[in-house]
């Protein structure tokens, strides 16, 4: 019964991928459909991210009211219903409204997930259920390739994620008994820790450490969704690809997500989460360099692979930590935080490469991405020395 939980919980995080990656996927096509300038890509992010924040914050009084599984279940099920809106929309407009509920799903399952897994399971397992996350991220982009080159555009490929996510909420509810016995069956310290009362965010911020583990998640998630909405255009406009190639080629650091969360499961039984970290921090200032080489097609390539990589063991490992590092009392509270943090990164960094590559030029991407990634090395730092 406990593997069958944990099988349920990958495939909740293969669904909550799924749909991430599908609006920097299609945006060089939808913008233009939609008769949108093509930084408003930025606008609708922005709304998903301030739900996610919302949901996010209240995650901890949610998990502790309602249980991990309801909340998991309801918040599927709120994103299969954004994304079905999604593929009805004829209006730039209709998306922004439709993202709300898009965002308030996906904020309250990540946070609610990952304290559960970082609770009750070991490291490994926490980077192969980003790993799942990545496999979902990775087909988002192909199945909307695949729908933008068969001709059935763009909202066919918001419509086919739509019934994935339909059918993972049907497989969440009808899995509640299993997560009901399963808290029911961790014991005492559980309880104790179902009882207390959520910490407000005043009190939480006072912890030593979590304004920096803030700011290193607000950084990490910058990298990785302006990765995601600007892959495909920086192809599109600094390297020459189709759109629908790009669509293809952008899944790349996804595919790079997944495969080095696989083998970050494995490096954890013998790295700790520290290290693992400084390791993909490493590989992040490669896949950078890499990006910058004037070889076209194929360093950009070989440079969105490497960025995946890089990014790999960065977001599970902190996560997992934070019992560890603030305790396990504390952890739903803190990782809601993180979890908000990481969404206003989501929500205001994009947006602002938006207004470079408009005004300025999309072949700054690279070194947008290198400057992001040096305060976020830099806190993390400071993160480990508060705590220690």
């Amino acid at each position: 019964m406990v593997h069958l939980l944990l099988a349920v919980i990958y495939v909740s995080f293969i669904s909550l991928g799924l749909p991430d990656s599908l609006l920097g996927a299609a945006w060089p096509v939808m913008y233009v459909d939609l008769g949108a300038p093509v930084s408003y890509v930025g606008m609708i992010s922005m709304i998903i991210a301030v739900g996610t924040i919302v949901s996010s914050l209240q995650s901890d009084w949610l998990t502790r009211r309602f249980g991990t599984g309801l909340v998991t279940a309801v918040s599927v099920g709120m994103t299969a219903a954004a994304l079905l809106g999604f593929s009805l929309s004829r209006s730039f407009l209709t998306l922004c409204l439709w993202a709300v509920p898009y965002g308030l799903g996906a904020g309250s399952v990540d946070a609610s997930l990952n304290n559960y897994v970082a609770l009750h399971y070991a490291s490994r397992h926490m980077s192969w259920l980003h790993c799942m996350w990545g496999i979902g991220a990775s087909a988002g982009p192909y199945i909307m390739g695949a729908a933008l080159t068969g001709g059935q555009g763009w909202n066919t490929g918001y419509r086919e994620i739509a019934f994935l996510q339909a059918v993972l909420t049907l497989i969440l509810l009808l899995s509640l008994p299993m997560w009901k016995k399963k808290e029911s069956g961790a014991g005492r310290e559980d309880d104790e820790e179902r009882e207390q009362q959520p910490l407000p965010l005043a009190e939480i911020v006072r912890i030593p450490g979590a304004r920096e583990v803030m700011f290193t998640f607000f950084c990490y998630c910058a990298i990785e969704q302006t990765l995601n909405l600007w892959a495909s255009s920086y192809l599109v406009l600094n390297v020459g690809l189709t759109p629908e190639t790009a669509a293809g080629c952008a899944s790349l650091f996804f595919i790079g997500i997944t495969a080095g969360r696989a083998a970050s499961g494995f490096l954890t039984m013998k790295l700790n989460d520290t290290n693992m970290v400084r390791m993909g921090e490493g590989i992040l200032v490669l896949g950078i360099a890499v990006l910058l080489l004037p070889f076209g097609h194929g360093s950009a390539q070989a440079g969105l692979v490497l960025l995946g990589l890089g990014c790999a063991p960065v977001y599970p490992c902190i996560i997992h930590s934070t019992p560890e590092h603030f305790g396990a009392d504390r952890s739903q509270a803190v990782i809601g935080v993180q979890m908000a943090s990481a969404y206003v990164g989501t929500c205001l960094m994009p947006p602002v490469f938006g207004l470079i590559a408009n005004h300025i030029s999309v072949a700054l991407f690279p070194v947008y991405l290198a400057a992001i990634l040096t305060v976020m090395a830099w806190m993390h730092e400071r993160l480990l020395k508060r705590v220690k």
